[in-house]
């Protein structure tokens, strides 16, 4: 039977991204400084907007609120990490391999629902500027964000609980750099037939509804565009949802690439690219995507830079 003769485990070994010492060192140097980027830009980032009364708008609460569960993946993933590409045992224990994976999906299913909040946002800028003020009221953000987090957590709180009650009997060794359902799933001796199902399901409905609802509010917008004679009119509303639309593209360009490749062509090595593009890359990228192609956030940056600097000339 699948449940004798078992084993308790109660640590992981992570085998990461390569043993070979040559290359451990500069991957540690380049992923310590992604993670300081990460934390620097979006803490900055929630801190530029809290101190800037003109950035207290529906699109920069989401903003602030994107930029916070960046700062949970990256912390989530990113520690652990840069210790086991210097340690000779690469391990994690039982509780902290699940507390990582339920911080690591909730990032992601939370991360797709409020690319879909940001979306109705601009939709709601764009297409009724005139009722804009009432239906993207401060009690309607503060819902949709708490929704965002509640519906991350739940899922995630659904994968953990179903992936950990499974009996773990033989190795231990985890073929990534972090906790993952699918590795996990491969060491259970346990039937992991609910499992994939519940993975399969859950996630693609999450994946594939917000990328629907992202891609039917854009063609809403793009249509509205569209319809605007004055050229500095059009533009300034399309440059309004050029951020997001980045963000978007790259953050669901990597889970496509990841889960739509052939099968021929999916190797491991492939995968944990991808994943430490999406859990590491991406949330040093959309600091950097809201700023530099964000004038309202650059004049900010100058006037709380230029309160800063004279208030220490005349302190």
């Amino acid at each position: 039977m699948p449940g004798e003769n078992c084993t308790i485990l109660t640590e992981f070994i992570l085998l990461g991204f390569t043993d070979r010492l040559e290359v451990e060192i500069p991957l540690f140097g380049l992923f310590l400084l992604i993670y300081i980027t990460t934390l620097v830009g979006n803490a900055g980032l929630i801190v530029l907007i809290q101190l800037n009364a003109c950035l207290h708008t529906p699109m920069y609460y989401f903003l602030s609120s994107l930029s916070f569960l960046d700062l949970i993946c990256s912390s989530a993933i990113a520690p652990n990490m840069l210790v086991s590409l210097l340690a000779q045992q690469k391990t994690i224990s039982f509780t902290g391999c699940a507390t990582q994976m339920f911080f690591l999906a909730a990032f992601a299913d939370a991360e797709c629902l409020l690319l879909v909040a940001m979306a109705y946002d601009r939709y709601v800028a764009v297409c009724h500027p005139l009722v804009y003020t009432v239906v993207m009221s401060h009690r309607v953000c503060t819902t949709m964000v708490a929704v965002v987090y509640l519906g991350g957590g739940l899922t995630s709180l659904l994968h953990t609980s179903f992936t950990f009650t499974l009996s773990f009997c033989g190795s231990n060794v985890i073929n990534h750099f972090f906790c993952d359902i699918p590795p996990l799933l491969e060491l259970s001796c346990s039937n992991t037939y609910i499992n994939e199902i519940l993975l399969f399901t859950v996630c693609g409905f999450i994946q594939t509804s917000t990328f629907l609802a992202i891609a039917v509010s854009y063609t809403c917008i793009l249509s509205t565009i569209l319809q605007i004679h004055v050229a500095d009119n059009r533009h300034k509303a399309f440059y309004t949802c050029t951020s997001h639309l980045m963000a978007v593209g790259v953050f669901y360009g990597s889970l496509l690439f990841t889960y739509l490749q052939p099968s021929s062509s999916h190797s491991m090595n492939t995968d944990k690219v991808i994943s430490a593009f999406y859990t590491l890359v991406f949330p040093m990228l959309n600091p950097l995507i809201y700023s530099f192609r964000n004038k309202e956030v650059k004049d900010a940056v100058r006037r709380t830079v230029g309160r800063r600097v004279f208030s220490q000339c005349f302190s």
